[in-house]
């Protein structure tokens, strides 16, 4: 459940930091949601069972963050590269 807060953040992380990269909103959505999963996935490991109002906070804002720096990654890695022929 804990990774989920971190998947959405991801989402929303994503979606915002590609939003002038040119990669869509799929693109951003997926690399966003894939980086706060795995965030939440690590964060939950690290602090064990149970949801508190700081957990919540820490499991969004950090899902968003590496959501958000790995979109911008790809989004300089394909910067240049044209999908049209």
């Amino acid at each position: 459940m804990e990774w989920l807060l971190g998947v959405l953040g991801g989402l929303v992380g994503g979606n915002l930091a590609g939003a002038n990269k040119g990669l869509g909103v799929a693109v951003n959505s997926a690399s966003g949601a894939v980086g706060g999963g795995i965030t939440g996935a690590i964060i939950q490991a690290a602090t064990g069972s149970g949801l508190d109002f700081g957990q919540i906070v820490a499991q969004i804002g950090a899902g968003g963050a590496v959501g958000g720096l790995l979109t911008a990654v790809i989004g300089m890695a394909t910067k240049g590269r044209s999908t049209a022929r």
